[in-house]
């Protein structure tokens, strides 16, 4: 069976969010007309906790996009986003939520962030995205979202390493691109764990 993913479409991660992806409002378009092509689709939500240990504003004397050791694993250092019960968390209201099937918020712990859709930075905990797909007998799973080169990325190898036959729709994806090259080497770090890239028709 196949799924569609959708990575966290929120009001922060488009034009006019607290850590707006450029380009990323183009994408909603692309989910709306891919999603009738799926039975299944389930969506990731960054939630987090005002005080969230991933914000800037939380270290004294440190910038956005720092660099810093959180609980034992590396962090970069965001803007407070997404934060939970605000505008910012909730989805681009131009996004067909209709057709969600079930929601997965995740980075609801302040201590330890979390990228993939399927588990904290630190694998520590799941989100339950992995067993809900199994149990729907998915083995074949579609992506796109934002951002490519953080929450998309992360996902992606996760899903690979779960076992699920994994398909990036690089056209509905856009990158932060703190480094130029950042989405670049994101879409090759997931070609090499074993993704396919597609366009967004790949499925008729």
């Amino acid at each position: 069976m196949k799924a569609l993913l959708l990575i966290d479409i929120q009001n922060d991660f488009v034009e006019g969010g607290a850590l707006a992806v450029p380009n990323g409002r183009e994408i909603i378009e692309i989910a709306n007309r891919v999603m009738p092509k799926f039975d299944l689709i389930v969506a990731t939500q960054d939630y987090h906790p005002a005080d969230h240990l991933s914000f800037a504003s939380q270290h004294p004397g440190k910038q956005v996009y720092d660099q810093i050791e959180l609980d034992g694993l590396p962090q970069t250092l965001w803007p407070d986003h997404c934060i939970e019960g605000t505008r910012g968390a909730e989805f681009v209201s131009d996004l067909n939520c209709d057709r969600i099937d079930r929601v997965f918020p995740k980075g609801t712990n302040r201590k330890i962030d979390s990228y993939s859709g399927f588990f904290d930075n630190g694998h520590r905990q799941a989100t339950g995205l992995g067993d809900y797909l199994k149990s729907k007998g998915v083995n074949e799973l579609f992506l796109m979202g934002l951002a490519t080169d953080y929450c998309v990325k992360f996902s992606v190898l996760d899903a690979i390493e779960l076992g699920f036959k994994t398909i990036v729709m690089i056209e509905g994806c856009r990158a932060v691109n703190i480094n130029p090259d950042d989405s670049q080497q994101a879409l090759n770090k997931m070609r090499a764990a074993g993704a396919i890239l597609v366009g967004t028709c790949a499925k008729q």
